[in-house]
């Protein structure tokens, strides 16, 4: 089990506590829960890439109230499962604040209901109290938000196992979120020896994210690029530092959020619970 407690205190984001935890059986699963005290809090899980489909649509037309049934028919062709056998929620991409366009489109969340009813199951089992289902796109916005440039973009990669996570952020909302299909163990082969081939592939990807964006989105000007923790260094911010014609930084979460005295966050840690702490900011005002 991962976990990552935070607070809002006044004006700062603290994280109280955060961890990692193996467990022999459900009773020892139980019992530490209990001493973390989760059924005192509001809490929220997010769930794995490959349980749900993040899918760009035109926003319907109609009421708010309505949105969600109607992205359901949006999305019903681009699944492979019975549209009847999703659970799916919404998350807008506002428009050009200027009015220059009339096309308004959404990011569609679908998942099958079975994944969404275990992922309840389990946590109805272990006796936390589950609030919020999150993604991984979302959890990475919250992060992002904190460190955008005043009145530009922000790009934010994360380097999973399997995949790189690209977002992109304005002004707290998030305008793109794509997949690159180069994992970390590539990555850090690489950093030992070896041809650039991964960092480049990465490198051509956002920078067509980035064509793509100034297309659909010309009023998102992008400032900087962030990197996500990792838990070694794997060379991928220098390397596009070099690259890209903008500033390219490492995020370091104990400059971006207070942590209490006995937090401590090590690479390795950033990194395996970076999507979690995001989670952790989620601001019910702005729903994800």
């Amino acid at each position: 089990m991962h976990y990552a407690h935070g607070v809002m205190d006044g004006t700062q984001n603290v994280v109280k506590c955060c961890g990692t935890q193996a467990f022999a059986d459900d009773k020892e699963l139980e019992r530490r829960t209990k001493e973390l005290g989760f059924d005192r809090y509001q809490c929220v899980t997010v769930l794995a890439s490959s349980d749900y489909q993040l899918l760009l649509v035109e926003a319907p037309n109609v009421p708010a109230a309505e949105l969600r049934n109607a992205a359901r028919w949006r999305v019903k062709d681009m699944l492979d499962y019975a549209v009847d056998q999703a659970t799916i929620d919404v998350l807008d991409i506002p428009p050009d604040p200027a009015g220059a366009s009339r096309s308004h489109s959404l990011y569609a969340v679908a998942a099958r209901n079975e994944v969404i009813q275990s992922c309840m199951d389990r946590f109805s089992h272990a006796r936390i109290p589950l609030t919020v289902i999150d993604i991984e796109e979302t959890a990475q916005r919250n992060i992002a938000a904190l460190l955008e440039p005043r009145d530009r973009g922000v790009a934010l990669l994360y380097v999973g196992k399997s995949q790189v996570l690209l977002t992109v952020n304005f002004r707290g909302e998030l305008y793109l979120a794509r997949r690159i299909d180069v994992g970390l163990e590539e990555l850090e082969k690489l950093a030992q020896g070896g041809s650039d081939d991964a960092k480049n592939r990465i490198l051509l990807e956002v920078q067509r994210s980035f064509d793509h964006l100034e297309r659909q989105f010309p009023f998102v000007g992008i400032g900087k690029v962030l990197i996500a923790p990792t838990p070694a260094d794997t060379g991928l911010q220098s390397y596009l530092a070099e690259n890209i014609d903008m500033a390219v930084e490492e995020v370091r979460l104990g400059e971006v959020l207070r942590l209490a005295p006995d937090v401590e966050l090590e690479r390795q840690a950033a990194w395996q619970l970076f999507h979690l702490i995001g989670a952790a900011l989620r601001n019910e005002a702005k729903a994800s």
